[in-house]
């Protein structure tokens, strides 16, 4: 009666371990069309990009979210989709100033060798999906040539103009054609052409006052090239912005 007693307590426990096992969810399943929602992975042959399949992995993007800081070691590269990643050189005081912007034209975290640091933080301006792969893998991928080392090249040469353009701006720009280009640059990578930003916010990516930012998104408004509600700029006419943007801006 009692080695009864003990197998039947004995067979409950196993149940039990069983029952609060956690189970992994499945990732979800990479595809050609889903893939190509990025550009930079687009431009590669179908061959090519199915060969990446089994190292990338698709991941949600939360606004907000560091995918990186600088001086971090960088072991993943993200190839955003519908997200909007902003590059930030961070002073020692903590104050953020935007370098420049990726979204689903290129990458985020390209580590072209094992010891690389990462030179300026990375952050989700705006919330959507994105595929990582791991640095070494594509890193691995870069050094064996083919259409992904040349859009690789492309896109680095594409972030240095960006750069460029960006310290023209500050130098020679108004804070009207910086915002106009500003926001262009999000409407270049967007799906529409409201986007969910702030004033605060963008002060603090361009480095001025929130109250020139105020004046200045006025003053387009009233020339109806933009609609600002509380969290929200609507572009009513680009080609406006673009020509008041001036030399700030050249469509990416």
């Amino acid at each position: 009666m009692q080695q009864a007693t003990h197998t039947n307590v004995s067979g409950n426990a196993v149940l039990a371990m069983h029952a609060v096992t956690p189970v992994a969810a499945p990732s979800p399943a990479i595809s050609i069309v889903g893939a190509q929602q990025n550009e930079l992975l687009r431009a590669l042959s179908r061959e090519e990009l199915v060969s990446l399949f089994d190292h990338l992995e698709l991941v949600p993007l939360a606004a907000g979210k560091h995918l990186f800081d600088f001086g971090d070691k960088m072991e993943y590269a993200f190839f955003p989709t519908n997200a909007i990643v902003s590059l930030q050189y961070v002073t020692e005081d903590g104050g953020a100033t935007e370098i420049a912007v990726v979204g689903r034209e290129g990458v985020v975290g390209v580590s072209m060798y094992e010891t690389e640091r990462a030179n300026c933080s990375a952050v989700v301006q705006s919330a959507g999906y994105g595929y990582r792969i791991k640095s070494a893998v594509l890193r691995e991928a870069f050094f064996s040539g083919g259409a992904l080392a040349q859009q690789l090249m492309r896109h680095t040469s594409a972030l240095f103009a960006q750069l460029a353009q960006t310290v023209a701006g500050v130098r020679h720009g108004s804070i009207e054609q910086r915002l106009c280009r500003w926001l262009l640059e999000r409407l270049d990578r967007s799906t529409s052409n409201e986007l969910k930003v702030t004033q605060e916010m963008i002060a603090n990516m361009l480095g001025v006052r929130r109250e020139s930012i105020t004046c200045s998104a006025g003053k387009l408004q009233e020339e109806g090239l933009i609609e600002y509600r509380r969290g929200t700029v609507t572009v009513l006419n680009r080609s406006g912005m673009e020509r008041r943007a001036g030399g700030c801006y050249v469509a990416a």
